[in-house]
């Protein structure tokens, strides 16, 4: 592709292959979205009337969706990082009455798309969440998925003689996610750290302490990104109230008002956003105090941050790749926005002789809290 970046497509069902050369040449353009719900991808290729892609491979059922696995390699510097790791959902063959101009587009999600197509009930007899977690992912480790599942602070057991929790006619995934989003947890599945390997992670949203190379605007020579910009939300901060009963005589209403605060994800600035909003929780004001205790617990680690931030930036002038939950410094962008953030969400753009990032950046607070970024 270009000067330091190398790209390895593999494809095929079941145990993906290096991609034959015919594929190659045709590739036109690579799109891959990490974010911190779900990954996808889409690959676009330019075809012929008399193309093999379009007279034997895809007949052939080559792009099959579901049972074909795609993974994406790109190697910069001589550093291999898997940005995808999926299986085919769509295809979408558009012809053209001029001469090479067809194309045929691939679309897929990670592997979690694995997870969600078949509904199924399945008894979770006495079981806290974190066996209902690892029994759920067990079948998807012949795909290659290692899962990480940070246990909940709070996991009531149901008695199983007086009742017990199932999975009740939804799928793996659509129930991973239900039971994160409880106890303000996150479910994902990130390809890597090598090929053919992937991480279901089931815990609460961390990003990597790991700084990235900063990103820079508005430093002339030293500018490493092509665009750059910030909101704050002034409404996204809020208080909630929650009412539950005494533990003695279960009559007597207690509200709880909770913060907008996670503990596990501190502001990045000196002067952290102030709460505009007060809620009031509609629900559980007759649920058991582990249950409150646990759904107030999910609300503090489930928070949004009010600064946000998008921008695009070329990998080739930024000398590496731009990694999503991870942390990045920002310089160049004043006083009040510069300083640590959380990376969001990164789609790569890959082209070409071209191979371009977009992103979206996080952080709670104006004024950065840390003397230096790493540049």
């Amino acid at each position: 592709m270009l000067k330091g970046i190398h790209l390895t497509l593999l494809i095929g069902p079941g145990v993906p292959v290096p991609a034959p050369k015919i594929l190659m040449d045709s590739l036109t353009a690579i799109q891959v979205t990490n974010g911190k719900d779900r990954s996808g991808f889409q690959l676009t290729f330019t075809i012929g009337k008399t193309s093999p892609i379009l007279t034997t491979l895809l007949a052939a059922g080559f792009f099959d969706p579901i049972i074909t696995r795609v993974i994406i390699i790109a190697t910069v510097n001589g550093f291999p990082n898997v940005l995808m790791d999926g299986l085919i959902a769509n295809q979408e063959l558009t012809p053209s009455n001029e001469a090479g101009k067809s194309t045929l587009t691939i679309t897929g999600e990670d592997l979690s798309l694995a997870m969600d197509l078949v509904e199924m009930v399945v008894p979770f007899t006495g079981m806290p969440d974190v066996a209902a977690i690892y029994l759920s992912l067990a079948p998807y480790t012949a795909l290659g998925i290692a899962p990480i599942v940070i246990p909940p602070a709070i996991s009531p057991i149901p008695v199983p003689t007086n009742s017990w929790r199932s999975q009740a006619k939804v799928t793996h995934r659509a129930l991973l996610k239900d039971l994160a989003n409880k106890v303000g947890y996150i479910f994902v599945v990130q390809p890597g750290p090598l090929p053919g390997q992937s991480v279901a992670y089931f815990g609460p949203d961390i990003n990597l302490p790991i700084p990235q190379p900063a990103l820079s605007i508005n430093l002339d020579g030293h500018s490493n990104v092509e665009s750059l910009g910030f909101s704050l939300d002034g409404k996204a901060k809020k208080i909630k109230i929650f009412t539950v009963f005494d533990p003695i005589t279960k009559k007597v209403p207690v509200p709880v008002p909770v913060p907008n605060i996670n503990f596990l994800k501190p502001p990045l600035g000196l002067r952290p956003t102030p709460p505009a909003k007060i809620e009031f929780e509609s629900e559980g004001a007759n649920e058991d105090t582990l249950t409150s205790a646990q759904k107030i617990l999910g609300y503090m680690m489930n928070n949004s941050t009010a600064i946000s931030g998008n921008g695009s930036l070329d990998v080739l002038r930024y000398n590496g790749i731009l990694r999503a939950r991870m942390l990045v410094g920002v310089r160049g962008s004043g006083l009040a926005y510069d300083g640590m953030y959380y990376v969001d969400s990164v789609t790569h753009n890959i082209k070409k002789g071209e191979y371009k990032q977009n992103f979206t950046l996080s952080r709670d607070g104006l004024i950065s809290n840390t003397p230096l970024v790493l540049v």
